[in-house]
């Protein structure tokens, strides 16, 4: 049985590849591995705002949606990232009325907008994570530091240094935070050891 690991949100921020999309980084509970997520504008405001603890004039989609399982009497149990597959994450949201559960497939941006609602867990499998995480340790040289960001431009140009090994520009993606680059990264790796 493959074991369920939880997550918890880090950031929200603009996305460097993608215009008009975001990158949410999920952290693991008591770990080291983060697991970068895009997302969509809508999905991103709807999570961001509710976290700054901002309240908008009329409730978002998400909002809506959270009141009503309410208004019915059922609670959102937990959610469950159960797969990902060239960059897109699948998963489930568990939802109980009385003491029946039922489980509802959703795209997992809008399965975390509802997660942080219903103060539920953010869960993945344990293969999953491993899968597509990124390892970010800290350094005692830059812990409790503000490290200055170059500018977007600057910053991918310097990981396409051709005498640089894929491992070493993933390891150079990740000191610099630039979690999408790092994944994409990633990918490749992955792809190339397939293909030996």
């Amino acid at each position: 049985m493959d074991k369920k690991i939880e997550l918890y949100i880090i950031s929200i921020t603009n996305s460097q590849a993608q215009a008009g999309a975001f990158a949410m980084l999920l952290g693991e509970v008591n770990g080291e591995r983060k697991l970068p997520i895009i997302i969509g504008p809508a999905e991103a405001q709807a999570t961001a705002l509710y976290l700054r603890g901002i309240s908008t004039p009329r409730p978002l989609t998400h909002d809506l949606f959270f009141t009503v399982l309410t208004s019915l009497g059922i609670t959102l149990l937990r959610i469950l990232i159960y797969r990902a597959q060239e960059g897109i994450f699948y998963s489930y949201i568990y939802l109980k009325k009385d003491n029946e559960i039922t489980r509802i497939d959703a795209r997992t941006s809008d399965a975390i907008a509802l997660a942080i609602r219903a103060k539920c867990p953010i869960l993945i499998y344990e293969s999953v994570l491993e899968q597509e995480s990124l390892r970010i340790k800290n350094e005692s040289d830059t812990q409790g530091k503000d490290v200055p960001r170059e500018k977007t431009k600057e910053r991918d140009s310097a990981f396409n240094a051709p005498s640089m090994t894929l491992e070493e520009v993933l390891e150079k993606a990740i000191k610099e935070e630039n979690y999408e680059l790092a994944a994409k990264i990633r990918d490749q790796i992955k792809s190339e050891h397939s293909k030996h």
